[in-house]
């Protein structure tokens, strides 16, 4: 399955997204795809994560792969540190690969994880494990969220679904509960949304919730990690 009503637009830091004309909705935010990408799930995920625990392998999901812009700057800052990267993406509907080709990603991270990225893309919708480099490996799951099922083992988890008045559903406490069951004790939930329903659902399920920064144009976002003993 594969949304065809897409229009590539350049948003306010210069990096393009996708406008998902179906629903009038974009993949990233129309103030900067990349100042996005890097604030909430680099900066505030990923690497506050690293700051706890010291870790040189890390497994990532992320629910809504979307473009993989969220993907490219994990892959590339993970590089650069020397980080093994098991990363695995869930996505219903992926992006075409004659639309990937478009988005000229290549002028905001590492030209050779672009091109590595763009090289396998078609694998990777076909359902193959892709080797972006020696550090980091990535599959997609092409699935609905209530229809994917994993292990326990991810450190972190992106959830970069659209936003819960578009997509009611991917916010449900049925979806979390189900999202967070395939996260390690210790590990983190990170999302650019915040509502109080979320907070609560998480707080339910033995988080502790941060409402850290918002990326531009957004006050705050969400930050949530699973209790130890949970």
């Amino acid at each position: 399955m594969q949304f065809s009503n897409v229009q590539l637009l350049k948003t306010a830091d210069g990096s393009f997204t996708l406008l998902q004309q179906d629903l009038m909705q974009t993949y990233h935010s129309v103030n900067g795809a990349l100042q996005e990408a890097k604030h909430v799930f680099l900066e505030t995920g990923l690497k506050h994560f690293r700051m706890q625990s010291q870790v040189q392998k890390l497994s990532i999901l992320e629910v809504g792969f979307g473009t993989g812009l969220n993907f490219l700057v994990t892959a590339d800052y993970c590089s650069k540190e020397n980080i093994q990267l098991n990363y695995v993406g869930v996505e219903a509907f992926p992006v075409k690969p004659e639309v990937m080709q478009k988005i000229e990603f290549e002028n905001v991270i590492s030209a050779e994880i672009w091109k590595n990225f763009l090289t396998n893309y078609h694998l990777l919708i076909e359902g193959n494990n892709i080797e972006i480099n020696k550090n980091t490996s990535l599959r997609m799951e092409q699935k609905t969220i209530l229809s994917t099922s994993l292990p326990p083992i991810f450190d972190i988890i992106y959830y970069d679904a659209f936003a819960p008045a578009i997509q009611p559903e991917m916010w449900s406490q049925e979806t979390i509960q189900h999202v967070v069951s395939f996260l390690k004790p210790g590990g983190i939930f990170v999302t650019y949304s915040i509502t109080g329903n979320l907070k609560r659902i998480l707080k339910g399920l033995g988080f502790t919730i941060e409402k850290p920064k918002g990326a531009a144009g957004k006050r705050e976002m969400l930050r949530a990690t699973l209790k130890q003993e949970a």
